[in-house]
This record gives structure tokens, sequence and C-alpha cells, in this order.
């Protein structure tokens, strides 16, 4: 157990966190499997005359199963089935607890991608579901059953996905044939994840249109407000025409195209127009001549319907007058 939250712990720390291709909604379907224990526990027989209470030690077991899913890109939604098993080297005689226990959970997931648009993401979720506990017998135990995740998703491409995770999975308490117990696991999953239905990647953004001067155009990529090497040769340029005319103002201002909320945009906008500012700033433009202007999805250069990603909308318009 150790050693694989230290293995995830280096995942993180990994300098991997460069932008993934732009992610999209999609059904997924996925394998997985790894080590499962079984916490401890008293076994009580509850058949006449030998009432036994046994203090039982599981060993390390595993655990296999399989997942689709929808992916919301951010929130994601799953229904899955794992079979769990773990040897007791222990039985009970007139109980259902012989030698072993194997239980079946299917399970609803509810869970979370941090930052789905990375190459690796943090996730946390939780499911609810069915229990199926069979303790090696024909008679097995139907409960209520629950888990809590949290993992690291390995984003490959568009349609694959790596996700290594710990979980907690509990169920009511099951009587199977006479015999009651506790049921706790810890387990480690790795998993393999296949999406369909994915849009391509995005072409990459155009080169800047040649505009009137004294205009200029920076673009940006999709969620982002950080400056591409076109970009600063582009602002070097509105810096030279700006010291040219001497006595000058400019206006920057940001604009995003209509994916993502309304709120989200206008405030996006404003970072792309501060980040030009900065840029222009470091050129030798003073900061006070430049004045920045977030309009969101407003004034868009091609228009689209709502929810579209247009990589000519994403830009500051940067005007010397």
């Amino acid at each position: 157990m150790k050693k694989a939250l230290m293995a995830a712990a280096a995942l993180v720390a990994l300098p991997v966190m460069a932008q993934a291709q732009s992610p999209s909604p999609g059904v997924y379907i996925g394998a997985e499997g790894g080590l499962n224990w079984l916490l401890n526990f008293n076994a009580t027989s509850a058949i006449a005359p030998n009432f036994t209470t046994v203090s039982v030690t599981p060993q390390t077991g595993w655990a296999a199963g399989g997942v689709i899913g929808y992916d919301f890109v951010g929130p994601r939604v799953e229904l899955e089935g794992v079979y769990r098993q773990n040897q007791l080297n222990i039985g009970l005689p007139g109980t259902a607890l012989n030698n072993q226990v194997g239980q079946l959970g299917i399970m609803a997931n509810l869970l979370y991608d941090f930052m789905p648009a990375s190459v690796i993401t943090p996730y946390i979720g939780a499911g609810a579901g069915l229990g199926l506990v069979d303790g090696n017998s024909s008679l097995g135990s139907t409960v209520f059953a629950y888990q809590g995740i949290i993992g690291l998703g390995w984003i490959v491409d568009t349609n694959f996905r790596v996700n290594l995770d710990g979980r907690y999975y509990g169920t009511s308490n099951p009587t199977v044939n006479g015999a009651q117990w506790t049921n706790n696991n810890f387990s480690v999953m790795l998993g393999l994840q296949l999406k369909f239905g994915s849009a391509p990647p995005p072409p990459p953004p155009p080169p800047p249109p040649m505009v009137a001067p004294p205009s200029f155009m920076v673009f940006f990529d999709w969620d982002r407000s950080n400056l591409s090497q076109q970009a600063l040769n582009t602002i070097k340029q509105a810096a030279a025409a700006f010291k040219s005319k001497g006595n000058a103002r400019i206006t920057a201002t940001g604009h995003t195209d209509t994916s993502g909320p309304e709120a989200y945009n206008m405030a996006l906008s404003l970072r792309r127009a501060n980040a030009v500012k900065d840029a222009l700033v470091r050129e030798g433009v003073p900061a006070q001549a430049i004045t920045v202007i977030g309009r969101g999805e407003a004034g868009l250069l091609v228009k689209t319907a709502d929810g579209v990603r247009e990589p000519q909308n994403r830009r500051v318009e940067i005007v010397i007058q």
C-alpha cells in the first residue's frame, strides 16, 4: 500500500502538466484490476449450538472488473462491476466462511476530474450500489455497498486514458449461511479506458491576419491566456508602432469564443488583455498608456453558435490611437 501511494505521489511531481489535446464529451469503457485488502474482522456463527466468534485475518487479495461511463469533461458518471477475493486460511464449520471470501460490487459512480485538459489529472469520486458476498458458498448475501475513490488519470490522447487510484469499499454487514461479519476493504486499482466519439483535435490557430495599421491582433489557444512566440512577435510590432507615433495611447481588448459560461469567458478575456498589456510594458510601452478591456463573447470576429470553439474569436485586439 505504501509503495503504491509513493508511486502516485511521484506521478504528481512529474513535470507533465502540459496541455493535452482539447477534451470533448463521450462514452467510454474500461477494464481495471489490482490488489484488495479485506480488513480484519470477527465472524460470528449464528448456528446453534455453536455460537462461535472467530477473529479472522485475511490475506492480501485481488480485484478485477470493468466499467462503462460518460465523460462530461470534468464530471464523469459510470456503472462499474468489480469482483474481489481474499483468502482466509480459516474455516468455520457450518458457515460460509470456508477459507475465502468473494464479493461482487455493482456500483453507480460519480467522479470529477480537476484538470481534464491536462495530461495528468487528479480525480475524486464516490459510488453506491449493490454488493453480492458469497463467502465461497452457494448461499450468498445481498447487501448495500458504497465506496470512495481518489486517483490520478493519465490522458494518453483523446481516446485512451490510464487511471491509478486508491479506494475504500464497504458494505452493510453480510450474513452468509449463518455467519455475520463487518466488511471493509481498501484497494489499489490500475485501469485502462477507451473513449468513443471524441472530436478530432482542432487545427492549429491560423496566423494573425493583417489588419489596417495601427491595429494588431494576438490569438490564443482554447481556454488559455499565455502568449505564443507568434503573439510575442506581434506585440513587438505593436510596441514599435507605438514608439514611432511619439505620443499615443493603446487599447488592448480581449475576446473569447462562445464555448464555456459567459461569466467565465468575461474573466478569461480580461486575463488575455492583461497578458498583452504586461508584454507591451516589457517592450518599453508605459503602463499608464495602456487601457485593457474585456468583452468576453461579445464582438465575435467569426459569427458562431453558442458553444463553438472558433480560434479566430480567441484574441486580443491592440489599437494604437
